[in-house]
Parts: structure tokens; sequence; C-alpha cells
């Protein structure tokens, strides 16, 4: 889109089957916002974003089911901001 107008977003689509059943992977739209925060400038939290998000992986045990683990959506995405709480 060019240097000023960017869209950010995960795009896998809505998932209908697996709504609300909390074992969606929050990857996607968790990196498409440290994508936004690098592009609006913020160098420092987009970093902090993927070294919480590396972290997290690198760990394992905290990783949805699509990656080996046994944690829901909402687990997962609490590790990744208790990660970036200790930053």
């Amino acid at each position: 889109m060019g240097e000023e107008y960017a869209v950010f977003e995960a795009v896998h689509g809505s998932a209908p089957d697996i709504a609300g059943k909390g074992i969606a992977n929050p990857l996607a739209i968790t990196m498409s916002g440290g994508m936004m925060l690098k592009h609006l400038g913020e160098e420092k939290a987009a970093q902090a974003l993927d070294e919480a998000i590396q972290a997290v992986l690198k760990q394992g045990r905290t990783v949805t089911r699509d990656l080996g683990g046994t944690a829901t959506t909402r687990e997962m995405a609490d590790a990744i901001m208790d990660h970036l709480a200790g930053i």
C-alpha cells in the first residue's frame, strides 16, 4: 500500500468451525500487531513483542495444539503478555 498506508491483519479466514473453542493460535494476529508497531516507528515495542513471542515458542510450555502443545488461545496470549511484562 506504500509508505503512507498499510494494512495489518491475520489472513487466515474467520474459522467458524473453531470459534469460541479457545484452540486458535493467536500468533498471526499478534505478529500483525508487531508489524504495525514497526510500521508506526515503534521499533522498541515491536522488538519486545517479537522477543516475547520467541521466548514463549522456545519454552514450548504454553503453545497451542497446532504447535504440539495443550494451551488454549488465552493461555498462549497470556504467556506472551506475561513475558512482555518482564522485559
